[in-house]
């Protein structure tokens, strides 16, 4: 498993793409993917919806639990991914590609998102 280098990532499991004039793309991590199992249910946070970093934004059901989503910066939804939403297992299949889930308009970052190696080495336990 890799995690792509140019990526930020949370100790709950998200990444964050690094922001287009001040919009980034948030999803789960092929870690996160595959511990859930086969996600069959995404509930996404709104478009307009307000996030605040390290809070709950969201949900991820697979056939083994419900997973909380939560957002790794604070800003607006300024577009949801209705492809993962139509197709949930867009999430396992290309948990770094089509299967992001939103993308937000960052107000405030955290000081403790992880760089790939850095979230490679957590992940390893």
């Amino acid at each position: 498993m890799s995690n792509p280098q140019q990526l930020r990532y949370s100790k709950e499991h998200e990444w964050l793409s690094v922001a287009e004039d001040g919009v980034s793309t948030v999803g789960i991590t092929e870690h996160a993917a595959n511990a859930l199992g086969d996600v069959v249910f995404v509930q996404l946070p709104e478009a307009g919806a307000t996030v605040a970093a390290g809070e709950s934004c969201g949900e991820l059901e697979s056939t083994k639990s419900v997973s909380e989503l939560y957002a790794p910066v604070s800003g607006e939804i300024t577009e949801v991914n209705q492809d993962v939403v139509d197709d949930p297992a867009l999430v396992n299949s290309a948990p770094f590609e089509g299967g992001w889930l939103f993308k937000v308009r960052v107000t405030g970052e955290p000081d403790d998102l992880l760089s790939a190696d850095e979230y490679t080495a957590y992940t390893a336990g």
